[in-house]
């Protein structure tokens, strides 16, 4: 990802990340969170978004189908994976 965050901007950029996915054609409901457990500085006071940080879910609405994914950093596969839930 590689995105500058800090715990003061990281809300802005998990509603930045929102209102883009929100575009995406059937996207009905869409929340992102960022760990901040998983945020750490570097020497000027800020770190680096990266894929396993990001707590995403979406509801999608297509023709009537409603399906509902989540994703969420893997421990075991150390992988960001999607899953329907």
């Amino acid at each position: 990802m590689g995105a500058p965050v800090s715990l003061t901007t990281a809300g802005s950029l998990e509603e930045a990340m929102e209102k883009s996915i929100s575009l995406q054609p059937y996207v009905k409901n869409v929340s992102v969170q960022i760990d901040r457990k998983m945020l750490s500085d570097n020497f000027f006071g800020y770190g680096e978004l990266e894929g396993r940080m990001i707590i995403a879910q979406v509801k999608i609405d297509f023709e009537g189908e409603i399906v509902s994914a989540r994703l969420e950093y893997d421990t075991e596969k150390k992988y960001p994976l999607m899953k329907l839930i």
